[in-house]
């Protein structure tokens, strides 16, 4: 079977960067939408697409685009995501090897996003928390933080999902702390250990999610295994 790659972009206009939380939120969100679509289950035309790479570590792949480029992004197939000041456009997971040309033509460079001051208290139900003794590009960091929406989707019960999905599947993303990312490490939490293709070393832990719902014990689905991306 053909290893799959999801690709995401983010709308980079010179003159009106995203704010980075806005970016790594509306990846997050990109992701859940992505694998709660209708055409990414059952007999869906995403689906076996979607199947394959669940298979092979969801491994996800961030470019940027402006101008033209988002306007060709716009017309393949996807969803566009808003959160705050970023826009995110997520196509359904293609192989390595098949990237069509409008995406295989744009930068995985110049995601250096700021917050132009610090993010306030997260207020969604779900957030992942963002290694703070790692530096990583923003779409390096959007990449993680879709892993860790997906981990914790994956580890939410039936009726929690329910809940979930009322809010709109509200995601926030923050960087903890160095106090409590050692206090969220040791807990049995949806933990990202990233593959080290690009940028940190493989096997670091890049981002937890937590939840109301995601307590040490909860919820593992069955056939997912250890909540743990690679």
């Amino acid at each position: 079977m053909s290893q799959y790659v999801l690709p995401m972009v983010v709308r980079i206009e010179r003159a009106t960067p995203p704010r980075r939380t806005d970016a790594l939120e509306a990846a997050a969100l990109a992701v859940l939408r992505m694998v709660n679509d209708p055409r990414s289950g059952g007999e869906g035309e995403w689906a076996e697409a979607v199947r394959g790479w669940e298979q092979h570590g969801v491994r996800k792949v961030v470019r940027r685009a402006r101008g033209s480029e988002w306007i060709r992004v716009l017309g393949l197939p996807g969803e566009t995501v808003s959160a705050g000041t970023a826009l995110v456009r997520v196509h359904p997971p293609i192989p390595l090897d098949g990237w069509p040309k409008d995406l295989s033509k744009l930068q995985v460079s110049g995601t250096d996003l700021e917050d132009p001051e610090p993010p306030g208290s997260p207020g969604a139900p779900c957030v992942l928390w963002v290694n703070p003794h790692l530096e990583m590009s923003a779409g390096k960091a959007m990449a993680q933080a879709g892993h860790a929406a997906q981990l914790a989707w994956w580890a939410t019960s039936p009726r929690d999902r329910a809940a979930w999905m009322e809010t709109g599947l509200a995601t926030s993303v923050r960087t903890a702390s160095p106090h409590d990312w050692a206090k969220l490490a040791a807990a049995d939490l949806p933990s990202v250990r990233d593959a080290g293709f690009t940028e940190i070393e493989p096997g670091s832990v890049t981002v937890i999610a937590t939840a109301p719902w995601l307590a040490e014990g909860s919820y593992r689905p069955a056939g997912r295994g250890p909540l743990r991306n690679s």
